[in-house]
């Protein structure tokens, strides 16, 4: 795996906790 490979895959991991938090606590938004 390549960095970038790591790299993009740590930013869709982290962008799809960020919506799912977004959706459960949407009072924080």
């Amino acid at each position: 795996m390549t960095f970038e490979n790591a790299v993009g895959l740590v930013l869709a991991a982290a962008l799809i906790v960020f919506l799912i938090v977004a959706l459960v606590f949407p009072e924080r938004f």
